[in-house]
């Protein structure tokens, strides 16, 4: 099952915000996140807030008559049109994730992003994705999606062997992914694909074929995470059962040793520890504004949100979502407003993971004195620390990033 809401403070009914937090709109980069909650089947492995289509029907909201999530997604941008209000910038990226988005029509995802448009504009570079499954899209409906704006796309392919992707649960074959990447393509979308390690019974071999699979498709960019076993999902109860091995840490650095290898060889170099990209100009920049304090609206079932140092979360159900809206109340569950000692843990947590690094002098005089020790270890690199006058990770250091985080911070 999808994993809890995080506690916090109330939120207004309304969906206000404080005027401090407004005054910050225009100082960072301003996203919108969509989230469509919708899955053909739930993967063993995820925590994610989604739904089949058996549990929901096809695209529609329970208890809402007529109303589908196209319609529910249009009304909370309305909201947010009234809550933000003169001070919203235009839109720089546009991000819908899920679930499965591509289990809507592409006319229903143009429409939320003629919606987003038709209320704050994109900027003329704006970069607007929407993640797939290899198995969930068209050569029409990538087109579809080209032609109304979109101009890039995240296919989940996660690995080339099959006996991997059954233990994930896929419903893809390794031959789509090739065959959505040319459609992709063909309608002239930047392409990335997002890879998993670790998965129960993936060899090192497995993960190299896998990663040489995704190279052959000459992709714009690579994500590259290590399976984590969520508590409450499949996987973990097969785990406790001991009817699968746990991932292993060493088995997984491995892995991620030889991604690097592999990718940055290739050309693709890492800005984030889980991310290469081609080229700067193919870095996902959604995600970059949520790794450097940029401001971004949640659309959609669970999705989260930050303005301004606020921080809030829709409720998750996609039928309280759209009930709420449909009756004039904001879907969000609870916010919180992060205080400076937050606000300072996070940036250096997050601003740690990035190849550009985080400046020495964003860190209080406490952590300052680490650096040294952490470049002795091999874990920061030194010229960039005495030179560049910032912390950026070694390869070795990628791997204990939390370690260097919490060295940082002093705990």
């Amino acid at each position: 099952m999808p994993s809890a809401l995080p506690d916090g403070d109330p939120a207004p009914p309304t969906g206000e915000l404080p005027g401090s937090a407004l005054a910050h709109l225009g100082t960072a980069p301003f996203g919108m996140y969509v989230h469509v909650p919708f899955c053909s089947v739930r993967c063993g492995y995820c925590d994610f807030n989604t739904y089949t289509l058996s549990e929901l029907g096809d695209g529609s909201l329970p208890g809402t008559g007529t109303t589908t999530y196209a319609d529910a997604a249009l009304t909370e941008l309305d909201l947010a049109a009234r809550v933000l209000g003169d001070r919203a910038p235009t839109v720089d990226t546009v991000f819908v994730g899920g679930g499965t988005p591509t289990m809507l029509a592409a006319g229903d995802l143009v429409r939320v992003l003629d919606g987003i448009r038709e209320r704050w504009g994109l900027a003329p570079d704006a970069e607007v994705t929407t993640e797939a499954n290899p198995d969930s899209v068209s050569r029409d409906g990538l087109a579809a999606l080209a032609a109304g704006g979109y101009t890039r796309v995240s296919l989940g392919m996660q690995s080339a062997v099959p006996h991997v992707l059954r233990t994930l649960d896929r419903t893809h074959d390794p031959e789509g992914v090739a065959r959505a990447v040319g459609w992709a393509r063909e309608a002239g979308l930047q392409v990335s694909l997002d890879l998993i390690y670790g998965t129960p019974g993936e060899s090192v071999d497995d993960w190299r074929t896998s990663l040489e699979a995704a190279l052959a498709l000459e992709p714009d960019h690579v994500s590259a995470y290590a399976l984590v076993v969520e508590e409450g999902t499949r996987l973990a109860v097969q785990v406790r059962r001991e009817e699968v091995p746990a991932p292993e840490d060493d088995d997984e650095a491995t892995k991620y040793e030889l991604a690097d290898e592999l990718l940055t060889g290739a050309g693709l170099g890492w800005y984030e520890v889980s991310n290469w990209a081609r080229t700067p100009a193919n870095r996902c920049r959604h995600n970059l504004g949520y790794w450097s304090e940029g401001d971004w609206w949640g659309v959609g079932p669970g999705a989260h949100a930050h303005v301004g140092g606020v921080r809030w979360w829709n409720v998750k159900h996609p039928a309280g979502w759209a009930q709420r809206l449909a009756t004039g109340v904001s879907p969000a569950a609870a916010r919180e407003v992060l205080t400076d000692e937050q606000r300072y843990d996070e940036r250096v947590l997050l601003g740690v993971r990035l190849a550009d690094g985080l400046p020495v002098d964003d860190l209080r005089p406490a952590g300052r004195p680490a650096v040294a020790g952490l470049v002795a270890d091999g874990l920061v690199d030194g010229t960039s620390a005495v030179r560049d006058r910032r912390v950026v990770l070694t390869r070795r250091g990628r791997l204990l990033a939390d370690t260097v985080v919490r060295r940082l911070l002093g705990v």
